[in-house]
C-alpha cells in the first residue's frame, strides 16, 4: 500500500484548483461539496466552470491569471488541472516546496495524494483507489458498490450518529460495539433505511431491551480458517471477524487469514512457540470464557475446520456449561483442501469408494484400525503427517498395503509455498526427507493418486494440461 487512505476535512479551508476546464470544474465542484472555499486560477473558465458560482454563492474565486506560486500562500490543498503538463508540474513542484499536499490530474508521479472514485451516501463516504494506476478500474468498482448500498444508509447513520451520547451514557464500553451491532440487524435499522419517522422511537426501546439484558454474557464464534488462502473464508467467517473483539488463533491459521479480522481486535496467539510449553486446552477453554463473561464477542480461530481434530466439540462443551453462546462456522478441512490443491479425487467410481481422515501423530497411533487403512478401494488421508512419516508408512506395510500403492504428500496446501510430492508408499518417506518437507503436510495413500484422468486435472490447474490430438 504505497498511499494512506485519508479522509480530510476542508470546511472553510482554502482549495487553489490551477485550471479552468471541464477537469477543473469537476475537480472544484467536488471541494465545493466539501465546504471549502476554492479559487481556481486560470485566464479563463469553461462555461462548466462559470456555472459553479451560482449554486455556491461567496465560496468560490477566480483569479484571471497565468499561475505563479505566490497564489499557493494562503491554500491549505492544491490541485493541477490544466492541459499543460509542463504548468502542472511547476504547480507541483511549488506545492511541494510549501508543504501542501497536491493532486496533478493524470499524473500520479507528481501528485501527493490521489482523488479516489467515491460512493456517496452522506455521511457514509466510500472511497475506491487504484493508487493511480487505473482510474477506470476504480470507477467500475464504485459502480458495483453504488449497487450494493440502499440509498437510505445516510439516513441510517444519521439515526445512529444522534444516538451515540445516548449510547455512551447508557452502555459501558465493553457492551457498546455489541449493542451497535445487534441495532444494525434490528427492525429500527429496517425502518431508517426505509425512511420510516418511527425510527427514533424504535431505536429508544431497542436501547433499552438491550440494556435490561446488562446480565448477559459476550458470544463466542468457532470459526474454522480453512487451509491457509484468505479466498477460501466462507462469508459468515468473514463477517463475525470483523465483529470479533478478541481473537484467538495457532500457527495454522494463516497471516493473510488473519488479515481479514478487525484491525482494532486483540490478537492473542495459543499456539506453540519455540522455548515455551504450548498452551493446555485446559487454558484456552478458560481464556475464552473469562472473554466471553466479560461481555466480549471472542473468536477461536482454528486452521481447518473446528469440527476435524481440531477439539471443537471439548471447547463447546465447556462454554455450554457456562451458558456462554457459540456459533460454529464450518471450514474447508486440510484434506480436502490438499487434494484438490494436488488435483487428487479422493474417490473415483471404481477406484475407491470411502475415505477416511486419521491422524498422523504418535499419540493415535495406538487407536487407529491399520488393516482397515491398508486395505484396498478406499482413500487414507493423515493429517500431521511429516514428524511420523516413517512410522505411518511402516504400519501402513505392516497391515498389509502394497508398497507399491500411490502415496503423495502435500505441504503448506493452497498458500504460496505449497508443495506437492508424489510417489509410492514405499519411498514417499525418503522423498520427503530429501526434499526438506517441512510441516504442516497431509499423506494422501490411495489408487486415486496416478489416476490419468487426475493427472490430466492436476496438469490444466497448473495451466500445463498436454495437448490432444481429439481436442
Amino acid at each position: 500500500m504505497d498511499y494512506l487512505p485519508i479522509f480530510l476535512r476542508m470546511q472553510e479551508r482554502v482549495a487553489v484548483v490551477i485550471g479552468g476546464g471541464p477537469v477543473a470544474a469537476r475537480k472544484a465542484a467536488l471541494l465545493l461539496q466539501c465546504g471549502a472555499r476554492v479559487t481556481l486560477v486560470a485566464p479563463e473558465l469553461s462555461p462548466a466552470a462559470l456555472a459553479l458560482s451560482a449554486p455556491h454563492p461567496g465560496r468560490l474565486r477566480h483569479l484571471a491569471a497565468a499561475f505563479e506560486p505566490g497564489l499557493l500562500e494562503d491554500a491549505q490543498l492544491v490541485i493541477a488541472a490544466t492541459d499543460s503538463a509542463a504548468l502542472n508540474r511547476d504547480v507541483a513542484r511549488a506545492a511541494r516546496e510549501r508543504g501542501l499536499p497536491v493532486n496533478v490530474v493524470d499524473d500520479a508521479a507528481s501528485s501527493t495524494f490521489i482523488l479516489p472514485a467515491i460512493v456517496d451516501r452522506s455521511p457514509v463516504v466510500v472511497a475506491v483507489g487504484s493508487e493511480g494506476s487505473s482510474p477506470v478500474l476504480s470507477r467500475r468498482l464504485r459502480a458495483q458498490i453504488e449497487t450494493l448500498l440502499p440509498a437510505g444508509l445516510g439516513q441510517l447513520a444519521r439515526l445512529a450518529g444522534s444516538h451515540r451520547a445516548q449510547v455512551r451514557a447508557a452502555l459501558p464500553a465493553v457492551r457498546r460495539r455489541r449493542f451497535w451491532e445487534h441495532f444494525f440487524d434490528s427492525p429500527a435499522a429496517a425502518q431508517a433505511l426505509a425512511g420510516d419517522e418511527a425510527a427514533a422511537a424504535t431505536f429508544a426501546r431497542t436501547l433499552e431491551e438491550f440494556r435490561a439484558a446488562a446480565a448477559a454474557p459476550g458470544e463466542v464464534y468457532l470459526i474454522g480458517a480453512g487451509p491457509g488462502d484468505p479466498d477460501l473464508l466462507t462469508l459468515r467467517a468473514a463477517r463475525l471477524l470483523q465483529r470479533a473483539d478478541v481473537v484467538l488463533y495457532d500457527r495454522l491459521v494463516s497471516e493473510g487469514v488473519l488479515e481479514r479480522c478487525r484491525r482494532d481486535a486483540r490478537r492473542v496467539f495459543v499456539g506453540k512457540e519455540v522455548g515455551a510449553p504450548p498452551p493446555t486446552q485446559e487454558h484456552i477453554n478458560a481464556m475464552l470464557v473469562d472473554y466471553a463473561l466479560r461481555g466480549l464477542a471472542v473468536a477461536r480461530l482454528k486452521g481447518g475446520d473446528p469440527f476435524i481434530f481440531g477439539r471443537g466439540g471439548e471447547e463447546i462443551a465447556v462454554l455450554a456449561r457456562h451458558g456462554i453462546p457459540c456459533t460454529v462456522v464450518p471450514g474447508i478441512t486440510a484434506g480436502l483442501a490438499a487434494a484438490a490443491a494436488a488435483g487428487i479425487a479422493l474417490t473415483r467410481r471404481g477406484v475407491a469408494q470411502t475415505v477416511t481422515f486419521a491422524p498422523g501423530h504418535a499419540a493415535a497411533a495406538a487407536t487407529l484400525d491399520w488393516r482397515a487403512l491398508a486395505g484396498p478401494r478406499q482413500t487414507a488421508v493423515f493429517y500431521m503427517a511429516v514428524a511420523q512419516l516413517p512410522g505411518l508408512v511402516e504400519r501402513l506395510l505392516a497391515a498389509g498395503a502394497p508398497p507399491a500403492r500411490p502415496a503423495a504428500l502435500v505441504a503448506q496446501a493452497t498458500l504460496p509455498t505449497q508443495r506437492i510430492l508424489k510417489g509410492r508408499l514405499c519411498d514417499i518417506a525418503s522423498q520427503a526427507a530429501a526434499g526438506q518437507v517441512g510441516a504442516p503436510a497431509l499423506l494422501i495413500v490411495g489408487d486415486v493418486i496416478g489416476h490419468e484422468a487426475v493427472q490430466e486435472l492436476a496438469q490444466s490447474l497448473r495451466g500445463t494440461a498436454p495437448a490432444r490430438a481429439d481436442l
